[in-house]
């Protein structure tokens, strides 16, 4: 045997199969908790009709009944709507009521994490990012801001929060910041003041172009 076949069959290493590292990890998909209309939740419009009414059932064209037009449905914020204009129809006022049928739904839509994470899902560049539109989060920190400059624990006719309520789900445009401002105005003797309503809108409105 040669020198040279010596030298090879020193230095040549057994051969092996290679195999990728391969980490099998599980890719689960959970889906969201969705909020539906369900008779839980009508349970408790019913309940928070009746403290309003009075009466032992609910009424023709209330909150109840608008929310029964969507049992099955998921909850979103033209249900909410629905069920603001049928509690409008029982207290004759344009903003909705303390923990009235309308802030139970709101608080329902709160506790959506679809709802609620759907602005992070369309960008993770900020988790503040809002929809851009005068949706029921926007409205209802809209009507925090009227009470503390009121004093009132509900909203009052023509106030900031019934002018963008009159906006619902749409765009927050400069007509709507007009409104808005005006029913400010309306509450305030005539002046905006800093960190009020309109501000609020605007504050949705800038977050949404982030």
């Amino acid at each position: 045997m040669s020198s040279n076949t010596l030298r090879i069959s020193r230095f040549t290493l057994p051969t092996r199969a290679f195999k990728p590292l391969v980490r099998n990890r599980a890719f689960t998909t959970t889906r969201s908790t969705l909020i539906d209309v369900d008779s839980d939740f009508l349970s408790q419009i019913t309940a928070a009709e009746k403290l309003i009414t009075k009466k032992d059932g609910p009424v023709q064209n209330g909150p109840t009944a608008r929310a029964q037009a969507h049992v099955g449905s998921e909850l979103t914020s033209k249900i909410i709507h629905d069920i603001t204009l049928g509690e409008r129809s029982i207290t004759g006022q344009e903003g909705p009521v303390p923990d009235g049928p309308t802030s139970i739904a709101q608080r329902f839509m709160s506790n959506n994490p679809t709802f609620a994470n759907s602005s992070h899902t369309l960008t993770s560049t900020s988790s503040t990012t809002t929809s851009g539109k005068l949706d029921s989060n926007t409205i209802s920190k809209i009507t925090e801001k009227e009470k503390k400059i009121t004093g009132h624990d509900h909203a009052v006719k023509d106030g900031p929060t019934a002018k963008a309520q009159q906006h619902a789900n749409e765009p927050i445009t400069s007509e709507a910041l007009h409104d808005i401002t005006e029913g400010e105005k309306k509450v305030t003797g005539g002046e905006r003041v800093k960190g009020g309503p309109t501000s609020v809108a605007q504050s949705a409105l800038g977050k949404s172009r982030i």
